[in-house]
């Protein structure tokens, strides 16, 4: 039982930055691992970053060298800085939770926005 709740999305232009943010309802020490992932239209839904619990990050190539994920423990919060963003980073970002580190992602949040325009 972990319920997300995404924010932090919206309207900018490319080479700007944003961060999102997936706050959990409770201890985020109770979620193995916390992942960004996106989907735009017609495409088919992509990893683009994740965390441990103990703080081992990953990012897939989407989001190398542009995007950093984080946690805050205190807040039980993961977040996601996206710089230098790209009209293709265009996507609703959804964060999604592996609770035991099973790989089956049991809690989405609902979503957040970011539209980038050139």
């Amino acid at each position: 039982q972990a319920p997300l709740v995404e924010s932090g999305g919206g309207l900018v232009q490319a080479g700007e930055s944003l961060r999102l943010s997936c706050q959990a309802s409770g201890n985020i020490l109770h979620i193995d691992t916390v992942a960004w992932y996106r989907q735009a239209p017609g495409i088919q839904r992509e990893l683009v970053a994740k965390i441990t619990r103990d703080g081992r990050i990953s990012y897939e190539e989407c989001a190398k060298g542009r995007f950093t994920i984080s946690i805050d423990y205190s807040k039980n919060a993961v977040f996601l800085h996206m710089n230098s963003l790209r009209p293709q980073d265009t996507a609703r970002y959804y964060c999604a939770a592996d609770l035991r580190g099973l790989g089956l992602y049991e809690r989405w949040g609902q979503g957040t926005q970011v539209t980038v325009t050139s």
